[in-house]
């Protein structure tokens, strides 16, 4: 406890301690000379653990030197101990830090790193994690010494503590420069990191994400990580619910969608809806992983989007599906009719993909057809005020005299009839339905299109399934479309106990887009 730590440093027992250290020096090498040195030096250890007023004490009364010294003790109860008793005095305090290195440790530990004992390498790498992290003229004097092979060595040792402070260490070496970076992975730390990734142990599990989520910061390397097979593994890491792993995982994808060589097999092996769907308990997860899908669709064009057309056409059904939602997401509005309906087999084949999903028996499956659709339907020309205007009355309207208007409400009639002198009427949600009818009657299209669009601006999950129906009867193709819009939109509240009515709608919907997809915007350029 802090206060008896306090409490026995006070009582003048650091002196003592580090005169015990000193025993070495008189050349005494008993079993008991070798258990008191030992001893002290693991009171050393208890006393400074998490208090720095005393690490800086235990550094003014002389007690780093010695244990530099024991490094190289014959009893390697007594390394294992001195180096304990460095890595707890170097832990965040530069001061410390410096005087060990200083006194020339780095050569003894590099070779502890090697030893067979793992105790001893465990200490070992431990001491240099400390002493490298947030100093970077010390994490150089490392490098120098050799240290970078024995550390990515370690990361294949049977002791899991070792792995995980090599993986760690590895990460803040990456850090250094673009050229260590490179080091790293051409020495062979990818593959065993990798394999950490699969580890029962969280913490392995954590250590290594954080290294290769450094290592994925290089262009050559974020390639070299999905070759050898990280994409997988990093994705799975996403359901994690241990908020620090889920996100070294996200960041370590961030880095490894950069590279447009990636990307195609980001997206083969279910990258995209992962990111989608996963349930993040951070923020800055949330973040970077919303940036990782920006930097994924950024890169969807030219031999990108060449090689997933390519997937689609050989790859198996569960890939091509991934594929085509993969698109609906992510592609550009000017090359959405290319992929989904250009008149070629293949364009409607992949809409069909979708199509499909929408009408399988999985409910995963639809709703995730039904987010594509709608992602998708959201990237072309839909129903707005504008496309809504009538077009000028026709002459027709215009000249007809004799017009004999049977069983229609005098607020209809006299809406219809200023529509057809005028060309312009508000049509209100009370009186849409009924003008609506009146307008489809009398052939009145411009009409027809505003009774629609005011109509549409009510649909709920209460009455999609009745505005739908009364688009059908009386052929009200916008309001039909807006229907289905909406039913994708909420599909995972309107699904339970509408299958009838999901396959009811999938004709349509093929109807939708291929209207919506091809039809010219504005300036007169198909999207």
């Amino acid at each position: 406890m802090p206060e008896y730590q306090q409490l026995i440093v006070d009582c003048g027992a650091l002196p003592h301690l580090v005169n015990l250290l000193k025993r070495h020096r008189d050349g005494s090498n008993t079993r008991s000379v070798n258990s008191v040195i030992r001893r002290a030096a693991d009171a050393i250890t208890n006393l400074a653990h998490e208090n720095s007023n005393i690490k800086v004490r235990v550094r003014m009364e002389g007690g780093i030197p010695p244990l530099v010294e024991l490094l190289d003790f014959p009893d390697t109860k007594v390394q294992r101990a001195a180096a304990g008793a460095l890595r707890t005095l170097a832990f965040k305090n530069d001061e410390n830090k410096n005087q060990i290195v200083e006194c020339n440790a780095l050569p003894t530990l590099i070779l502890m790193l090697r030893s067979e004992d793992a105790a001893i390498h465990y200490e070992a790498v431990g001491v240099i994690g400390n002493l490298v992290h947030s100093s970077p003229n010390i994490k150089k004097e490392v490098l120098a010494a050799g240290a970078l092979q024995p550390v990515i060595g370690l990361l294949s040792s049977c002791c899991p503590e070792s792995q995980r402070e090599a993986a760690l260490l590895l990460g803040q070496f990456a850090a250094a420069d673009s050229d260590c970076k490179v080091h790293i992975v051409q020495r062979g730390a990818v593959r065993p990191l990798i394999e950490m990734l699969q580890s029962p142990d969280v913490q392995l599990r954590e250590m290594s994400a954080f290294a290769l989520g450094r290592l994925a910061q290089d262009s050559h390397n974020q390639a070299g990580i999905a070759f050898n097979g990280g994409l997988v593994p990093l994705l799975k890491l996403l359901d994690s619910k241990n908020g620090s792993l889920q996100h070294n995982a996200a960041f370590a994808l961030y880095g490894l969608a950069d590279n447009e060589d990636n990307v195609s097999d980001f997206i083969r092996v279910g990258g995209v809806q992962k990111l989608q769907d996963g349930e993040f308990i951070v923020q800055a997860t949330k973040d970077c992983v919303a940036k990782t899908l920006k930097r994924l669709e950024e890169k969807i064009y030219g031999r990108v989007l060449n090689h997933l057309l390519y997937l689609m056409r050989v790859a198996e059904k569960t890939v091509q599906r991934r594929v085509a939602l993969a698109l609906a997401h992510l592609c550009s509005p000017d090359d959405q009719q290319t992929i989904f309906v250009d008149n070629n087999g293949m364009s409607f084949f992949r809409l069909e993909l979708l199509l499909g999903l929408l009408g399988s028996s999985g409910l995963r499956q639809q709703l995730d057809g039904a987010v594509a659709l709608y992602k998708l339907a959201n990237k072309a020309m839909t129903l707005s005020p504008v496309d809504a205007a009538p077009p000028s009355p026709t002459p027709q309207e215009k000249d007809a005299r004799d017009i004999e208007i049977p069983n229609i409400r005098w607020e209809v009639f006299e809406l219809m009839m200023r529509f057809i002198y005028t060309g312009s009427v508000t049509v209100t949600l009370n009186i849409a339905q009924d003008l609506l009818r009146a307008a489809d009657q009398y052939l009145l299209e411009g009409l027809k299109r505003l009774c629609e669009y005011a109509i549409a601006q009510d649909i709920s999950l209460d009455n999609v399934i009745s505005m739908y129906e009364l688009s059908e009867a009386f052929n009200a193709i916008s309001l039909r479309h807006s229907c289905i819009l909406f039913i994708l939109e909420h599909f995972d509240k309107f699904r339970p106990g509408n299958s009838h009515m999901i396959q009811r709608i999938i004709p349509e919907i093929r109807i939708y887009f291929t209207r919506e997809l091809t039809k010219p915007n504005q300036r007169g350029v198909r999207l």
